[in-house]
């Protein structure tokens, strides 16, 4: 797995570069991809974010000012990149708030550029078999353009992995991966009964 994530920083990296000082993940998630982005155009690789590993993951947080005051325990940018233009890259963007608030966080500490690239496409459709992620009305890509999302982050540019240059870099077949969340494309049929969706109000 590993080693298909970084294949996909690599191609991210043909699909879509960027002019930049330093390469950041947003840890941990997007360690590898950035790994491969840095690697392949060859811009210096920095953990320019700190993270505080006490904190779990904000996206699945039930309210928005706990993902908010998540992140800004999660998260502490270094000093190293004021006056820096920089690279962040992240596995996906899901309601697109996290990911705001680092741009604006990096962008306070002195970035003079902050491009953001997602090892993943963009996120339009929810999960029903077991992630537990945003109804498909509070993911971001599923309302959005990628230059609206880029407005609403604050980022300097925004670029996805294509669809294909994800498959690609697995160097798996496609009949082995469920890609719903990417395509809309469920492998089953989803009756409401079913979905994860009817456990909510309990």
């Amino acid at each position: 797995v590993h080693g298909a994530r970084v294949r996909m920083g690599e191609r991210l990296a043909q699909e879509s570069p960027a002019d930049a000082d330093l390469v950041l993940p947003i840890p941990d998630s997007g360690t590898p991809a950035a790994i491969g982005f840095s690697r392949a155009l060859n811009i210096p690789f920095s953990e320019g974010l700190i993270k505080n590993r006490y904190v779990g993951r904000t996206f699945i947080q039930p309210d928005q000012g706990l993902r908010e005051q998540g992140v800004r325990l999660k998260f502490n940018p270094l000093a190293e990149v004021a006056g820096k233009r920089l690279v962040v890259v992240d596995d996906s963007i899901v309601r697109g708030n996290t990911t705001r608030q680092i741009v604006q966080m990096l962008f306070d500490a002195g970035a003079t550029e902050v491009h953001v690239r997602i090892s993943s496409p963009p996120v339009i459709s929810q999960c029903y078999y077991g992630i537990d992620f945003a109804d498909s009305d509070e993911l971001i890509a599923a309302n959005k353009t990628v230059e609206e999302v880029r407005e609403h982050i604050g980022a300097t540019s925004l670029a996805y992995i294509s669809l294909e240059g994800l498959q690609a870099s697995t160097s798996r077949p496609e009949s082995e991966f469920c890609r719903a969340c990417l395509t809309r494309d469920y492998p089953t049929a989803i009756p409401r009964e079913a979905a994860k969706l009817q456990f909510e109000p309990v």
